[in-house]
């Protein structure tokens, strides 16, 4: 890596804890219900929405069970789910449509529906050329809000679950959602609009603009026979898509959904305008999840826990940051063995730059994509399908680690906690001691919602990979056969189910199989882990918090965090180093052969 580079991260770490801190003393008086200092007139419309939603006002602060806070969040992602279906599928006859643009097709419809509503934001189609403004807002805009919102709902259950002492509660589903959007969201997503158009990004409701070019295109379409001859041809002007962009960008970054407006996602220009933009989109993304665990530390009653879940999260993404720059700076063969002069001499210069945005150049692209695929986010500003092998492989195995190094808003700290658990549970069996974790004991049950949690993703992205390259309606996709294509497979899933949304992009996904396949993918990669999440988070809230002894495991230490980092990277690469090897490792061999 270049000084620049290392620059550029340390100032990035920097300014993300500096910005995470109060955000997260903010979330905590959230989720304990307290006012929220400056916002106390939104306590009114608070008050409002469950009066309109017939909930009176001491059943909205009553707790619930783990059963009842999982039977709620998932009828209302049910009911979300079909409402996004249902307004992709009239568009051609709802408001807000100037192109005229038709309706979706039913299992794209259905894939979109369940992306958006899995904090996924997978996206097989072209936003500028398949979404009318009101799709775009309404329902793909809206679910980012409630979907985010949910991720972070679940996240304050399980605090409380380790929180409470002998309580049958983990709050009320319904309050969480409500006060999440109002006061932390909404809030967010309205002063980083603000800041989007103030950098160039656009936000209207004009239909598209036919400009003219500064200079013609000129170019010749072959002949359809040997007797007819080439024809040459000029084109004069382009149509530019316009659209409530700053919106949709800013919750896009800050609830970690990564569903672009135009298909280019991050790397167009209305959407990313400049080298500052890029950056503060690069914070935004981590900004909620960093500042989760600023809320886990206050909440439990030991700031130093959080700093704990921090502190390895930090390491493994630095890391990870390391090597993917380091990888793409590096001197590609083909064109050293050409002559080539591929020096890394400045940001923009040097190493593989096929596939980088060249506005910001090789570090802070690379930046970005660990950014992304560490989060739960999915926005791009490059073509990860045109990464060197090993710098493709680093946000691949980025997902499959689940998520968690940062991860999604809320997601990637229960995910971290569910490792947290695992990792307290194999030291309490090398030292003979029951288990426990913040005063609670980890026993059988937790233990099997613990496995449940961490093994339905490797299930989902390995079998559906496997029968995606068995069957014709899987390989049809494939542009590039071999290793590469492989991997553009083992991606896709590895994206859909741990519910990140980017792609190698050099998989043709928008066909009926791909669209179900990896439907079912999100589907379950969220709420097949949410569930048991929810059931160690009740079980927890019921037991008794013992108090620390001589014979307690320290759970705030470097040695945990250690242990911790050491219990993330081995469950997850094991799960998937054969199918890294059939992909990613090939093709760099395959590279420097």
């Amino acid at each position: 890596m270049t000084p620049q580079s290392f620059l550029l991260l340390a100032v990035f770490l920097l300014v993300l804890v500096a910005a995470a801190w109060p955000l997260g003393a903010l979330l905590a008086r959230v989720a304990d219900g307290s006012k929220i200092p400056g916002l106390g007139w939104l306590a009114a419309v608070e008050r409002l929405l469950y009066r309109a939603a017939g909930v009176p006002g001491d059943e909205a602060q009553r707790g619930m069970g783990w059963k009842a806070y999982a039977k709620a969040l998932l009828v209302f992602n049910l009911v979300g789910t079909l409402f996004v279906y249902a307004v992709q599928r009239l568009q051609a006859w709802l408001p807000l449509n100037p192109q005229g643009l038709p309706g979706v097709s039913p299992d794209s419809s259905f894939n979109t529906a369940v992306s958006f509503v899995a904090n996924t934001n997978w996206q097989g189609y072209a936003g500028e050329q398949t979404m009318s403004y009101l799709s775009q807002m309404l329902a793909l805009a809206g679910q980012n809000f409630f979907s985010a919102a949910t991720g972070i709902a679940v996240a304050f259950a399980l605090i409380r679950g380790f929180a409470a002492r002998s309580a049958k509660s983990i709050g009320n589903f319904w309050v969480d959602l409500t006060r999440t959007v109002l006061y932390v969201l909404l809030p967010l997503s309205f002063v980083f609009s603000v800041f989007l158009v103030g950098q160039g990004s656009i936000q209207n409701f004009s239909a598209y603009k036919e400009v003219n070019l500064v200079e013609p295109v000129t170019y010749t379409v072959p002949g359809a026979t040997p007797e007819a001859p080439a024809q040459t041809q000029s084109v004069a002007t382009q149509t530019i898509a316009m659209g409530p962009v700053a919106s949709q960008e800013a919750i896009k970054m800050l609830g970690t959904n990564g569903g672009g407006f135009f298909n280019a996602n991050s790397a167009h220009p209305y959407e990313n305008p400049t080298p500052l933009s890029n950056f503060a989109q690069m914070l935004a993304i981590f900004l909620i999840p960093a500042a989760l665990c600023f809320t886990f530390g206050r909440l439990v009653g030991d700031r130093r826990r959080g700093w704990a879940v921090l502190g390895a999260m930090t390491i493994m993404f630095v890391v990870a940051a390391t090597g993917i720059t380091a990888a793409e700076q590096a001197a590609q063969p083909a064109l050293q063995a050409m002559g080539v002069d591929q020096s890394a001499t400045s940001l923009q210069a040097g190493g593989n730059m096929e596939g980088k945005e060249t506005r910001f150049g090789i570090a802070a692209t690379s930046l970005f994509a660990t950014v992304t695929t560490a989060a739960s986010c999915g926005a791009v500003n490059g073509m990860h399908d045109s990464f060197t092998p090993l710098g493709g492989a680093g946000p691949m195995l980025l997902m499959q680690l689940g998520e968690v190094v940062f991860g999604g808003v809320g997601s990637g700290l229960y995910g971290m906690l569910v490792f947290a658990i695992m990792a307290v549970f194999i030291a309490g069996l090398m030292i003979g001691r029951t288990p426990e974790y913040l005063g609670k004991k980890i026993q059988s049950y937790e233990m099997k919602m613990t496995s449940i949690a961490i093994l339905v993703t490797p299930t989902l992205v390995l079998v559906g990979t496997a029968i995606a390259v068995m069957l014709e309606a899987g390989k049809a996709g494939v542009a590039n056969p071999g290793a590469h294509g492989f991997s553009e497979i083992l991606y896709a899933f590895s994206s859909a189910a741990n519910n990140n949304g980017s792609a190698f992009a050099g998989l043709s996904a928008n066909t009926p199989f791909y669209n179900i396949m990896l439907a079912v993918a999100m589907w379950f990669g969220r709420f097949a882990m949410i569930v048991p999440v929810l059931a160690i988070a009740g079980s927890l809230a019921s037991k008794q918090r013992l108090q620390a002894n001589a014979g307690t495991m320290p759970t705030h230490g470097p040695m945990f965090v250690m242990l911790l980092v050491a219990v993330v990277l081995l469950v997850g690469v094991l799960n998937y180093v054969p199918s890294l090897a059939l992909g990613p490792v090939i093709e760099h061999l395959q590279l420097y052969k």
